[in-house]
């Protein structure tokens, strides 16, 4: 039996619900996921990091205290992620710690993506030389800097005998097209929201973080005209390489689409059922359309960008919505469309795992970059180490 070669991964993603760790095995020839653990984020944390994503006072010593903040919350997470393993500190390799980003702005004459969550600070409290910082080696090769995922799907997700596309639905929505043919790129891409703007519709007529398994949204009827004015989003239309986050899909966005759109920013307050008077469109009917508007953003990516695929498989919360998969699949007919669990890795840790294993590419000098998802001029080791 090979001696295991242990890597952990830590995530935050665009939800901002929870840092998630995961820790990895690379000694097969396959990734082998050993361990998971889930540190939910406090409202209120949440609630600040969610400040930090738009333009506001004080912005500087807040992020830097909520640096500080989160890399306590990752370090935390991975010393409960090694305890539940049985896993001592000497046995990992390195963390790779993807952080929480804050802001992600790819284009315009300083491109930049920051994430935040000390990484100094996780490898001093774990004892763990920890990789982070993954976004901007790609930056300053051009690139966004984003999606990240698609070369760790290349390697664990790819297949000699299907044209397959991974659809990870986190907060936005990003697909990793992996041709059959292996002389041909890997490209992706992010697609729009994914479950950003249904997240918070949710919470702002639930009182919820979530719509749990998308019942909100089937309890709604999609309207076909928001529906196309919220796809005539110029993002939509932009060609890849691309990326996109909080910054461009947000309440502010989806209030304006309503403004225009129905004169109303809130649509129908009761929940329950029925209409308020003088709102044309029920809050139940918006979650619908929001829910279609992932889906059909998606599908049109398929489309356009890759259709010959057979399989398009889901990672991300996003699998967890039974409305929006079985929308996907409505919408992707000629497809199977299934959960990544199919293939044996876990729908919610897929980025977990893939930081990890970046971390590993970073430790060995290799690239964790692909250019022709990124638009980087070439390929690059990611990542800045800090030593234990």
């Amino acid at each position: 039996m090979s001696t295991p070669q242990y890597f952990a991964g830590l995530m935050s993603g665009t939800s901002m619900d929870a840092a998630d760790a995961a820790l990895v095995d690379f000694s097969g020839a396959q990734a082998k996921l050993i361990a998971t653990h889930r540190t939910p984020l406090t409202p209120e944390l949440r609630a600040a990091l969610l400040g930090l994503c738009t333009p506001g006072p004080n912005e500087i010593e807040r992020m830097a205290e909520l640096d500080a903040q989160m890399g306590d919350i990752f370090a935390d997470s991975a010393l409960a992620l090694l305890k539940k393993a049985g896993v001592k500190a000497a046995e990992v390799h390195a963390i790779g710690s993807h952080g929480q980003t804050v802001r992600h702005q790819p284009s315009g004459p300083y491109p930049f993506s920051l994430q935040i969550g000390n990484p100094a600070l996780i490898a001093q409290r774990t004892g763990i030389t920890t990789v982070a910082d993954f976004r901007r080696a790609d930056i300053a090769a051009g690139g966004q800097g984003a999606p990240l995922v698609p070369a760790f799907h290349n390697a664990v997700f790819r297949s000699a005998e299907q044209d397959r596309v991974v659809v990870n639905i986190g907060g936005i929505a990003n697909i990793t097209v992996l041709p059959k043919d292996a002389t041909h790129s890997v490209t992706g891409f992010d697609t729009g929201p994914g479950n950003v703007l249904l997240d918070a519709w949710a919470e702002r007529h639930l009182g919820k973080h979530m719509d749990e398994d998308g019942r909100f949204a089937a309890s709604g009827n999609v309207r076909e005209g928001l529906l196309n004015a919220l796809s005539s989003d110029d993002y939509f239309a932009l060609k890849p390489p691309k990326s996109t986050g909080r910054e461009h899909f947000n309440m502010a966005w989806l209030d304006a689409a309503l403004q225009a759109h129905t004169g109303d920013v809130h649509g129908c307050t009761n929940v329950a059922g029925g209409r308020t008077p003088g709102a044309t469109i029920s809050t139940q009917d918006v979650q619908a359309t929001l829910c279609e508007l992932t889906a059909a953003s998606i599908a049109q990516a398929l489309r356009h960008y890759a259709p010959q695929t057979s399989e398009v498989l889901i990672c991300g919360g996003g699998a967890h919505n039974v409305h929006l998969m079985q929308r996907l699949r409505a919408r992707l007919s000629q497809c199977s469309v299934e959960s990544t669990e199919k293939h044996g890795i876990n729908p919610d840790w897929v980025e977990a795992m893939a930081f990890a294993w970046l971390a590993k590419q970073t430790l060995e000098s290799k690239p964790g970059n692909l250019p022709s998802v990124t638009g980087a001029k070439r390929t690059v080791v990611l990542g800045t180490i800090y030593p234990r």
